[in-house]
């Protein structure tokens, strides 16, 4: 098995969390009555269920609010929640992309197969299923950009045990029901949202690691950005879901978002490869909705102010929650919200981003 084909990232031993600068909207670039327009849209019922909501340009935050509301962990209530920066928050499928980072610092680091590995060697413990000719062509790379043909349906709600992800965390053996799933389509033909695509490379992480998965992004990744509190719920421990089980501040997910805006630098390090940034924010496959997807990350376009559309990179949460980068304009956005298992959750913070944030930049 080839490994570590990326340059291995630098030594990154924790760092306390720089504190985050603060300037006014009009002094980077945006309409000085920002908050107003936010606030305008929370009271006229326009934006609905926002628990945060945050802005910050070039690493300086000029926008930052948080609302009470009822919140859950995991799908398990919690009633009514005090939000504030330290409040930990589901991110929900934002973990993917988190995950999808951590996949490349493994990879760096000799710790987990290339893209261009064949899946179902790497799961030597299902002989039956890796002898299928048919799943033969599966690629590492066919669960990086979701397109690995399996039959997956996670469109119906996910209180519902016909939803595949729920599913999956109900089988006896999780990886097993992932990839014992007919085919359906050659891999690499068409882009399927799944959890168990992550699942898979989660356990790729953990088992070329040692560690479990909390432990290997507490070492890598969230200590060398400074993150000290976060929570990483799961089935068991050990079996921390990594489809949806992550748990960041609102300021902690914004620094996910800055360290992606920057190539995979912090503070002047290189914590993940600056390749396995490109290749992770490059195009792969349509979504079927006028995205594109790449490796684990949803790619877009949007216009910011009066100038042309700008590229966008975004990790996308049941509920609302939402991380959009647009590199090009230095913008990262953070947003929670508890619109959990709702159709319309993804409404209100495509209208912070389409409606408030990128008219009201100036060219």
């Amino acid at each position: 098995m080839r490994r570590g084909l990326l340059t291995a990232a630098l030594a990154t031993p924790a760092v306390a969390a720089q504190p985050w600068p603060r300037v006014a909207p009009d002094q980077a670039g945006f309409a000085p009555d920002l908050a107003e327009r936010l606030d305008h849209g929370i009271r006229s019922g326009l934006l609905r269920g926002l628990h945060g909501v945050l802005l910050a340009r070039e690493g300086r935050i000029l926008l930052e609010r948080y609302d009470d509301g009822p919140d859950e962990e995991w799908g398990r209530p919690l009633g009514q929640v005090a939000m504030g920066p330290e409040t930990l928050h589901d991110l929900r499928s934002v973990t993917k992309s988190v995950v999808g980072l951590l996949y490349g610092i493994a990879l760096a680091r000799g710790q987990v197969p290339p893209p261009e590995a064949p899946l179902y060697a790497q799961f030597p413990e299902y002989p039956d299923l890796a002898a299928d000719p048919a799943r033969a062509g599966m690629r590492v790379e066919h669960a990086l950009s979701m397109t690995m043909g399996l039959r997956w349906d996670e469109s119906v709600p996910y209180l519902d045990a016909r939803n595949s992800e729920i599913a999956m965390e109900q089988a006896p053996d999780r990886r097993r029901y992932v990839l014992e799933q007919p085919m359906v389509t050659p891999p690499g033909a068409r882009w399927t949202y799944s959890g168990g695509a992550t699942a898979l490379l989660g356990r790729l992480i953990t088992r070329g690691s040692g560690q479990t998965l909390p432990d290997y992004a507490r070492e890598v990744l969230f200590g060398p950005l400074g993150i000290t509190r976060f929570a990483w719920q799961g089935r068991d421990p050990g079996e921390e879901s990594a489809a949806s089980g992550l748990r960041l501040t609102l300021r902690d997910l914004a620094r996910i978002g800055e360290l992606v805006r920057q190539g995979g630098v912090a503070e002047g390090r290189q914590l993940v490869p600056a390749e396995w940034i490109a290749a992770s924010t490059r195009p792969v496959i349509a979504t079927g909705d006028g995205l594109q997807y790449g490796r684990h990350w949803f790619l877009g376009r949007d216009a910011p102010g009066a100038g042309p559309p700008q590229p966008w990179i975004g990790g996308f949460g049941n509920g609302g929650q939402r991380l959009w980068v647009m590199p090009a304009a230095g913008l990262t956005l953070a947003i929670f919200a508890g619109r959990y298992n709702a159709p319309d959750g993804w409404i209100s913070p495509t209208r912070v981003w389409r409606e408030i944030v990128l008219p009201n930049l100036r060219p």
